[in-house]
């Protein structure tokens, strides 16, 4: 899916982010796979990091790191001369680069001109790499659960993952299979199916998420919200492709408006359960819904506690939010289903 499958251990890079939000791709990779990640970069004024040593180039490679990861963004995606020097030392090293900018850090001559005199891999994890098949819809063998949502940024990736790892901790056979640049950074593999041509979207999930047994479960990352006007393509190509077993509906309880669309009202979380059901039933007639994720961030616990309760209430599903450590009560309806 992104060409080969990415090497670890990580370098991570935080350049010189404001915040936090501006490093999410590194933080996301070390809040769910730390063993992979042996140290940090940081520039002179950055106020992002993770509970790991600051290291220069050559001391991560000292320590084995294989590869440097790219994981934050700034505006405009803008790579700096001080970063272009980083980054051909890095290949200079002996470091793949992972990066998930919009800039193809690869046509940057100096950094292409590194990779090519050192053999190393630069993996542009935003650009998918066909060629691709387009979708079938023939039925296939194994379990597959795809995340959707009432908005995007809902926390579908992070549901995605909370749910792969409580299925492994249970001693079952589960893949976190990722569509999107960040998950792909945590996985090591995936396809970002937000830059893949309409045509091949639901192809792409297929071959992403192929037939396994039928005691596998893939949980698939999912991308947008069908009642959202800019990405509904988007969504509706991955429920096609993933052909689910079962879906979880995400939420995030405070929004006013669509994300990006202060024109656009929120739909409710009964009309998106119906819609995706819908669309889902073309190539899965027997999908359920196995519960509701609510990114309960913005929320103090009290009212967290309460909503949740009161979703369960409404509409006779579980209802957590992983975030809060919270993810069994759907797993084990997820497991009733089959």
């Amino acid at each position: 899916m992104t060409g080969s499958k990415i090497q670890t251990p990580y370098l991570l890079f935080m350049g010189d982010a404001p915040d936090d939000l501006a490093a999410k791709s590194a933080r996301g990779v070390y809040e769910w796979r730390p063993e992979l990640c042996v140290g940090q970069l940081r520039l002179e004024g950055c106020k992002a990091g993770v509970d790991l040593p600051d290291m220069t180039v050559a001391e991560a490679a000292a320590a084995g790191a294989k590869t440097f990861l790219l994981g934050v963004t700034n505006r405009g995606g803008v790579v700096s001369d001080e970063w272009q020097s980083i980054l051909v030392d890095a290949l200079d090293s002996g470091m793949d680069i992972v990066s998930g900018l919009h800039t193809r850090v690869g046509e940057i001559d100096a950094v292409r001109q590194a990779a090519e005199r050192s053999g190393q891999t630069i993996h542009e994890v935003r650009h998918p790499h066909g060629p691709f098949n387009i979708a079938t819809g023939k039925p296939r063998t194994g379990q597959r659960v795809l995340a959707v949502g009432t908005d995007c940024s809902v926390g579908k990736m992070y549901t995605m993952l909370a749910l792969e790892k409580s299925l492994k901790a249970r001693g079952l056979d589960a893949t976190f299979r990722a569509t999107g640049q960040t998950g792909i950074m945590i996985d090591g593999d995936g396809v970002p199916v937000d830059a893949v041509v309409a045509d091949f979207i639901a192809g792409v999930v297929e071959d992403l998420a192929p037939a396994a047994s039928d005691t596998h479960w893939d949980c698939i990352e999912g991308q947008g919200s069908l009642f959202h006007p800019s990405f509904a393509g988007v969504s509706l190509g991955l429920l096609h492709g993933a052909q689910p077993t079962a879906l979880i509906m995400c939420h995030e309880p405070t929004r006013t408006h669509m994300r990006g669309l202060p024109h656009q009202s929120l739909p409710t979380i009964e009309d998106c359960i119906e819609a995706n059901l819908a669309a889902a039933r073309i190539v899965s007639p027997d999908v359920k819904i196995a519960g509701i994720s609510v990114n309960t961030k913005h929320m103090t616990a009290t009212a967290a506690e309460t909503l949740l309760a009161e979703l369960k209430d409404k509409h006779k599903l579980p209802c957590v939010d992983p975030g809060r450590g919270n993810i069994e009560d759907i797993v084990d309806a997820l497991l009733i289903l089959t």
